[in-house]
């Protein structure tokens, strides 16, 4: 089933995934980056659901991830996000850790234009024609090269188009 995202003209959302329960640096940047219109967290949670959405201060959309065992939490959600139909998945039921071509395919059968998933405590913005592929990475424990934290934020303009910017805590 399909949620549907109430849109302004323009919006700020933060993307986000693989905290760990450990939710430090998740409290630091809701603080940096001021008004949000949603939040997407990716899974493994970890039994902080009620954390993540108290501290918000916007509606929060999750699924859960591997780690997740006790939650109740869908491990998949469709959105429709403005013009937008997207995938929110953690990815390890579609073997994220060998590639992104299973998913990417199911979310394209889906009918969707945007899969966005974790996991692999690893970053991607990967815009094709077909499917836009975004991983925030982890907030907690980064298994890129540079070892920081990462998160996405998408914004959605006026015109409705949208942007990704991947953002580090240093």
């Amino acid at each position: 089933m399909k949620e549907d995202i109430d849109m302004e003209a323009a919006m700020k959302i933060l993307i986000i995934s693989d905290t760990h329960r450990k939710n430090e640096n998740y409290i630091k940047i809701l603080k940096e980056l001021g008004k949000l219109d949603l939040i997407i967290h990716l899974g493994d949670i970890e039994g902080s659901e009620y954390t993540i959405q108290e501290a918000a201060g916007c509606p929060v959309e999750m699924v859960a991830g591997n780690n997740d065992f006790f939650s109740d939490l869908p491990s998949e959600k469709t959105l429709q996000i403005g013009k937008y139909c997207v995938m929110i998945t953690h990815g390890h039921r579609y073997y994220i850790g060998m590639g992104s071509e299973m998913l990417k395919k199911e979310a394209v059968a889906q009918g969707a234009d945007i899969v966005m998933y974790g996991h692999t405590h690893r970053p991607v913005i990967d815009i094709s024609n077909k499917i836009i592929a975004l991983n925030p990475g982890s907030l907690s424990y980064p298994r890129q090269d540079n070892r920081k934290p990462s998160y996405i934020i998408m914004e959605i303009g006026a015109d409705g188009e949208a942007t990704f910017k991947l953002h580090y805590i240093e």
